[in-house]
């Protein structure tokens, strides 16, 4: 359930709410922020506080890289605003006596959005939609791994020996789900009861995997719902001595982690990808719109596969997609087309790994298909069979493919502007950079003899 900033008030004063947990979406997708009294909050805070920049300009270790414009050591890394949406205001049942709301991330000095920010991401995009008379209705799948031992067990072991919570491929199993309600289930209904829309949670296609959707909804929503439930399934899991991962890809044996996007635009609640004149019910938007998330599949692939290991899913006959291949029902394409013949005619996009940020994949992915319509693409036939032996375009099979593919994009740099794309380009050259001085197990164990 939501919660009003009335309602907020009440249940401080009866004693019912002491927390509040103010928070960010940073460059990863995930939840930075503070934990205020709640007596605090409802009294001021509920205006706005002040956060570190380098909080947006910073990798999965939070490290302070440099090459970034947005801030340095040179700049003396200042302040953001962090600005409560009110309308994101949240119980968070698995916590005792808390709520959430997330925040914008405003300049410091001229109170406007900051550009990189990942909600600011998103929403110029459907800015652009709906001057164009648009909404986005969107929705992700969360897919990741359950293991027997917690974080700190499994760190303290040097991430060695790991073992999955199941010891067989579990999909769609009733069975050994069953073993693994002790957490799946508070992971449903704690979701449910912070007013994330919750459909269902399945045994995905290896061992210890996990696959929890949430119904469709309106592309900001859907990317706030994604990362709260993120962020709930660790909490949780943790809760319950376990440790749950969104690497996509965490051994070279297993099925990876994906997070799959369906998405359609809407106009005066209707679908307009739907055209009952059409024998796969597409109307020409939507093949503007598929046309140009194909042809501009590889400019925004980073935003779908940010690190290294985000590429070691795509591999063949693994249901990871290696090409630019759009077809009827087909889990072997990259782009998906769902529901056709019916209203519910929709795109889904299967490239992204479970290590994705949704505002930034959502953007992109909107700004592709803003640019089919805006230049007409016309759509190819669908493919039809194996689109792992498809002779289109591949999507870039390395992190350093898509970086230089996605600094060299004009699209995405008319969409976003420069200052972004630069922005995240300089994220995926930081990643590369460590990558490229580490010494590995593999190479030691390979080399350390034989070479």
């Amino acid at each position: 359930m939501s919660l009003s900033f009335e309602e907020l008030k009440a249940q401080v004063t009866a004693g019912d709410v002491d927390t509040v947990l103010v928070c960010l979406v940073d460059m990863q997708g995930r939840l930075m922020g503070k934990r205020f009294h709640a007596g605090h909050f409802i009294a001021g805070a509920w205006e706005e506080t002040h956060c570190c920049n380098y909080l947006l300009a910073t990798d999965l270790e939070m490290a302070t890289p440099d090459g970034y414009a947005a801030t340095s050591w040179q700049s003396g890394y200042g302040d953001y605003v962090m600005k409560p949406d009110l309308t994101t205001l949240r119980p968070v049942p698995w916590l005792d006596g808390t709520v959430m709301v997330l925040c914008d991330v405003l300049d410091h000095h001229t109170h406007e959005d900051v550009p990189h920010s990942p909600r600011a991401v998103l929403k110029k995009q459907l800015r652009r939609l709906e001057a164009m008379g648009y909404d986005a209705m969107m929705a992700t799948e969360l897919e990741f791994f359950l293991f027997e031992k917690s974080f700190d067990e499994i760190r303290k072991e040097k991430f060695r020996d790991l073992e999955p919570i199941s010891g067989y491929n579990e999909d769609y199993a009733i069975l050994q789900t069953t073993k693994e309600e002790h957490v799946m289930r508070p992971i449903r209904n704690h979701l449910w009861n912070a007013g994330i829309p919750v459909e269902n949670s399945k045994g995905e296609a290896e061992t210890g995997q996990e696959e929890l959707n949430i119904k469709y909804a309106a592309a900001l929503d859907t990317a706030d719902y994604h990362t709260i439930a993120k962020n709930a399934v660790k909490e949780i899991a943790f809760q319950q001595g376990h440790a749950a991962t969104f690497l996509p890809k965490w051994h070279h044996d297993k099925v990876g982690s994906s997070s799959h996007v369906h998405q359609s635009l809407w106009k005066d609640g209707k679908p307009v990808f739907y055209d009952t004149d059409d024998k796969l019910g597409m109307s020409n938007l939507m093949k503007n719109y598929m046309a140009g998330l194909l042809k501009y599949a590889p400019d925004f692939t980073y935003f779908l596969a940010p690190y290294i290991n985000s590429y070691k899913r795509f591999q063949k006959g693994s249901f990871a997609p290696t090409r630019t291949i759009w077809s009827v029902d087909n889990r072997t394409a990259g782009f998906r087309l769902c529901g056709d013949g019916t209203k519910a005619v929709r795109v889904e996009c299967r490239v992204g790994g479970s290590d994705l940020n949704p505002y930034l994949a959502m953007a992109a992915q909107l700004a592709a298909g803003i640019a089919g319509v805006e230049e007409e693409l016309p759509l190819d036939p669908p493919f039809s069979g194996d689109a792992y032996e498809g002779d289109s375009g591949m999507i870039p099979q390395t992190l350093r493919d898509a970086m230089v593919t996605l600094k060299g994009s004009a699209m995405l740099r008319a969409a976003m502007g420069d200052d972004v794309v630069d922005h995240y380009a300089r994220a995926a050259e930081v990643e590369i950079e460590d990558f490229d001085r580490v010494v590995t197990d593999y190479e030691i164990a390979r080399g350390f003899e034989r070479a």
